[in-house]
């Protein structure tokens, strides 16, 4: 007889956690705007108790700026945190990156291949939401042979606030290929061990999104105000 499968039951914070995590990612809650916890509760049809705790948990990994007596926001970040939230990226992947290198093997680039497959599908589905989870996907299986425990938690927690801004540049790019091409030619430097190239190459990826996402953004934001 086959070993019983535990599924991991949810509770409701979690659920509402989740659900506004990707609402906030998607875009479909924007940065800037109100939160109402009586609105919420009203929404999916709970106390008020279970949508506090959630808007607590998103709160500490900076989605929204919450106080529990005076209400809240979805975190907006300024220019400067956004090209910090990239800059954060570069070294810290980088570095991963580097130290992965020598030790992937099959297995590591078997993983790579299948995240890449997945991504090209999703790429001619112009399905953005599971774009942007294989891409961070893709990102951490390059860096996995690393066993770098402290920064792939790092890199989760860079991954949350980066993210959405991930995701809005998909949404508008209108040459993917680029970053198709880029993500594949990293696989193919890791595989020829060419370390300083693809850490290069890296580099310049990130760095690229970093420019073409600010100079997106801030036009976004003038228009909004004029």
């Amino acid at each position: 007889m086959s070993a019983t499968r535990a599924v991991k039951k949810q509770s409701l914070p979690e659920l509402i956690t989740n659900d506004l995590r990707e609402r906030i990612l998607s875009g479909d809650l924007k940065e800037g705007e109100a939160i109402r916890q009586e609105l919420l509760a009203e929404e999916y049809e709970v106390s008020r108790m279970p949508v506090r705790e959630a808007l607590k948990r998103l709160s500490a990994e900076g989605l929204v700026q919450w106080e529990n007596n005076r209400g809240g926001y979805v975190m907006k970040h300024s220019l400067r945190e956004i090209g910090e939230i990239f800059d954060l990226r570069v070294l810290l992947e980088v570095d991963l990156f580097r130290r992965a290198i020598p030790e992937m093997g099959a297995l590591e680039f078997e993983k790579c291949e299948e995240i890449l497959t997945d991504m090209e599908t999703s790429y001619r589905q112009d399905d953005v939401s599971r774009w942007g989870k294989l891409n961070y996907d893709y990102h951490c299986a390059l860096y996995s042979a690393a066993g770098r425990r402290l920064s792939d938690e790092m890199l989760a927690r860079l991954n949350v606030h980066s993210d959405r801004y991930v995701r809005i540049h998909l949404s508008v790019m209108r040459q993917r290929e680029p970053a198709q091409q880029e993500h594949r030619r990293l696989l193919e430097l890791a595989r020829a061990g060419n370390v300083d190239g693809a850490c290069e190459l890296l580099s310049q990826h990130i760095t690229r999104t970093k420019a073409e996402l600010l100079e997106m953004i801030a036009a976004q934001r003038k228009d909004e105000v004029s």
